[in-house]
């Protein structure tokens, strides 16, 4: 069973049907932290949140009181909250920014503070219409109760956030390609090093940028202290997480869960969480980490959800969302409409990802439209092997960022697990269960 006694710390008003409202957010303990924060030396703030362990929530796992640590010092810099969620199955940025905003606005305000930014910017995905009116009205709220704007609160700090909506491209979820959208510029990542954003980012200045998820633990762990929130999961996954659970269960959705001290099996199959898979069916695979991620099969099921844990047998936790596949599930399929929209959402910068993507796109696709040859199984996984050499993971590095290098993961996981699957749709012309 489930360990559902660690404290809700980003998702404690999900049963509040008027969560997002400032009344509600004042009334159930709203801009307390902030008002603590204010009395902390701004190193004190940001020693906590060291404290804490907090790893970004973004997908990349990097701590993220390191990544404030490593801001060049410079009379500009700037904080950019990425909430470009845009992974299919991925879903839990979309809760926090539609449920509760003035905990994400209240997050980048005390973020900003132990930076010592003055101008922030909260990057959403376009396609997120109610999330964005509602942090617009959240900030515009923030501002009339003093917690945003000038001298904040009475204290000597000041700091103005402005919402930026996204074109809808998935690429801007990689930290570079958000900046340049942010300048108004083509989405297209940028080669690191020169241009760490720690070191040079938004308009060539010194930038941070986190997650909304990470931005909404900081109320908690202000309020409760970084030691708190560290006592919580095991190893360097502490805190609670938002797991996005989709596919073949009786329940999807949205569950926050103490990290490590439960496992895929317990999200998957609890009756307070997933509630299993539908009568008669059992279990084929799963993706532990978004689409981007190596599949686990039913033999995984007890990985603790931990960063090193699942990142020990070849994937990764990446975006915290998990697809569930049933027997009844068609794994070809699945993999084809995956590479489709890793080759519609390539930039098109590099070549192994701009070619690669479309040319395993085409041989997808004509294996689950009935034109496949058995020649084509080793054929994709040559062409994988070219966009990511050996096809480990992490994978090697080929471009200038990971979509690239991550496209072959499904291919190479549903052809490693699922071959006699791939076999059958060449011999039967398409998928044997249509």
């Amino acid at each position: 069973m489930a360990s559902l006694d660690a404290p809700r710390i980003v998702s404690s008003r999900r049963d509040v049907a008027d969560s997002f409202t400032l009344n509600r957010y004042l009334e159930t303990g709203g801009y307390v932290a902030l008002r603590r924060a204010l009395t902390m030396f701004p190193e004190a703030v940001a020693a906590e949140v060291d404290k804490a362990s907090l790893l970004g929530r973004g997908g990349a796992g990097f701590p993220a009181g390191r990544k404030w640590s490593m801001l060049r010092r410079s009379p500009i810099s700037y904080l950019v909250v990425n909430g470009d969620e845009s992974e299919p199955a991925t879903f839990k940025d979309h809760y926090l920014v539609e449920r509760d905003p003035h905990q994400l606005v209240e997050g980048v305000i005390i973020a900003a503070y132990a930076l010592q930014v003055t101008q922030a910017f909260i990057f959403l995905r376009g396609e997120f219409a109610l999330g964005l009116e509602r942090v617009q009205q959240a900030l515009n709220d923030a501002y009339a109760l003093g917690a945003l704007g000038s001298k904040i609160f009475g204290s000597n700090f000041s700091l103005d956030i402005v919402v930026h909506p996204g074109a809808g491209a998935y690429i801007c979820g990689e930290e570079t390609s958000l900046l340049e959208a942010l300048e108004g510029k083509r989405g297209f990542p940028r080669i690191k090093p020169p241009f760490f954003p720690a070191v040079t980012g938004l308009y060539g200045e010194p930038t941070v940028v986190n997650n909304v998820e990470t931005m909404s633990n900081l109320p908690w762990i202000i309020n409760n202290g970084g030691e708190a929130f560290a006592a919580l999961g095991a190893g360097r996954s502490t805190g609670t997480r938002l797991f996005a659970l989709a596919g073949d269960v009786k329940n999807p959705g949205v569950f926050e869960l103490e990290m490590v001290k439960n496992s895929f099996r317990d999200i998957i199959f609890d009756p307070a969480l997933g509630g299993g898979l539908a009568e008669g069916r059992t279990l084929k695979a799963f993706i532990p980490g978004g689409v981007s991620a190596p599949w686990f099969g039913p033999d995984q099921l007890d990985t603790p959800l931990g960063q090193d844990e699942v990142g020990a047998l070849g994937s990764m936790l990446g975006s915290g969302s998990i697809v569930v596949m049933d027997d009844a599930s068609c794994v070809v399929r699945a993999t084809w409409r995956i590479t489709k929209f890793f080759s519609r959402e390539s930039c098109g910068q590099c070549t192994p990802c701009r070619e690669g993507s479309g040319w395993i796109e085409r041989i997808m696709y004509r294996l689950e439209h009935g034109g496949g040859r058995l020649e084509d199984l080793d054929l994709l996984l040559d062409l994988c092997d070219n966009i990511a050499p050996g096809l480990s993971w992490p994978p090697q590095q080929t471009t200038i960022c990971v979509l690239g290098p991550s496209i072959p993961s499904s291919v190479h996981s549903a052809l490693s697990m699922f071959r006699d699957d791939f076999v059958a749709h060449v011999n039967h012309g398409g998928c044997p269960h249509d």
